[in-house]
């Protein structure tokens, strides 16, 4: 026992001397360094500590306060949407107004998303959402836009920028020869047609550029009937000639296209219709359908175009239902058009025509 006690006065000696040294140490290297330890020194240079760049998430966030409490610059926004892109306008039947007396005439207007309650389906306003891919046919439907290499007619007849009539040029005879009009057995000749350029509002309240063809006779009405249209922001989903579909006016009148001119008879008989002559025109007509009654087998009333039958019902209210407090029929019955909404023995809701003496 007392040979252990020996041994540990011993030892004891050398492990204090090493305890004192090693404090010393550590007080050198603290007072040498300042105030920081390793962590703290790491933590602060962590490309020098750890060999590694900082990792962007532990970057500082703009606004926050700086070590030595000055404030971080803000950070250069990225991805940034315009807001103004993604906003949808609820339309009326009519358009927007550009005054209030003809919002008054207007109202009771009801939103788009409101004719969709009504009717139980989607809406049939285009969806934007996603690009067409090229070479889409889609891209070769659209109408053919004005440009300073276009042909233009001598005889050309600007109302207003953007809206104009003039007899068809050779490249107009060349689009609709085959489609609308007919190669052979046209009792109407060219020279008893016009082009119009016009533009209009779309259903998302977008400027279009849109084209009709009409008898010269009402190209002037025309012209200035779409350009009160547009003025007052009236709504129209489509404005394309006949022959974008083919001639086929129950494709048109299913895509709620507004057209005039095509070289046919009236639907479910042999006569030849209005349009036939470019007297007539037929505007948002999926919205106003043709009615003809107790014409089906069963007794039930024909509607063209198929599935707008909902909108045949003129006792409800929606969007771009034309009847007669509405600004189109008033601008269209002033110059002498009758609308096919006062029928007896059917009812064309999108319908105007005009009778030439």
């Amino acid at each position: 026992m007392s040979d252990i006690k020996i041994l540990l006065r011993q030892a004891a000696k050398p492990m204090l001397f090493l305890l004192t040294f090693i404090f010393i140490c550590a007080f050198l290297a603290h007072y040498l360094t300042g105030d920081e330890t390793l962590l703290e020194y790491a933590q602060k240079n962590p490309g020098q500590a750890y060999g590694t760049q900082t990792d962007a998430g532990d970057m500082p966030i703009s606004g926050e306060l700086s070590d030595n409490g000055d404030k971080l610059p803000e950070k250069e926004p990225t991805n940034t949407v315009d807001s103004s892109l993604s906003e949808t306008t609820s339309m009326s039947s009519t358009g927007k107004a550009a005054d209030s007396s003809i919002a008054a005439e207007n109202g009771g207007s009801v939103t788009s998303n409101e004719a969709d309650a009504y009717t139980g389906t989607k809406s049939r306003i285009p969806d934007t959402s996603a690009e067409t891919s090229a070479g889409n046919d889609q891209d070769t439907a659209q109408p053919v836009e004005e440009s300073d290499t276009m042909e233009h007619s001598p005889d050309r007849i600007t109302y207003e920028d953007g809206f104009y009539y003039e007899p068809l040029t050779e490249s107009v005879k060349e689009r609709i020869t085959g489609i609308s009009y007919p190669e052979s057995g046209c009792t109407v000749p060219y020279e008893d047609l016009n082009y119009v350029g016009l533009k209009y509002i779309d259903f998302n309240g977008q400027e279009q550029t849109g084209e009709l063809i009409c008898n010269k006779a009402i190209a002037q009405d025309m012209t200035e009937i779409f350009y009160e249209l547009y003025r007052n922001e009236y709504r129209l989903e489509s404005v394309r000639l006949i022959d974008e579909y083919g001639g086929d006016d129950t494709a048109s009148m299913a895509e709620n296209n507004t057209s005039c001119f095509n070289y046919r008879v009236v639907d479910g008989t042999t006569s030849l219709s209005k349009h036939a002559y470019g007297l007539a025109i037929d505007v948002n007509p999926y919205y106003n359908p043709y009615v003809v009654f107790n014409r089906n087998a069963d007794g039930s009333d024909y509607i063209s175009p198929p599935g707008s039958e909902i909108y045949a019902d003129r006792s409800q209210n929606f969007a771009y239902k034309i009847d007669e407090n509405d600004l189109c029929y008033r601008l269209f019955t002033e110059r002498g058009f009758t609308w096919g909404g006062n029928w007896n023995s059917s009812k064309d809701y999108q319908h105007f025509q005009k009778v030439i003496n």
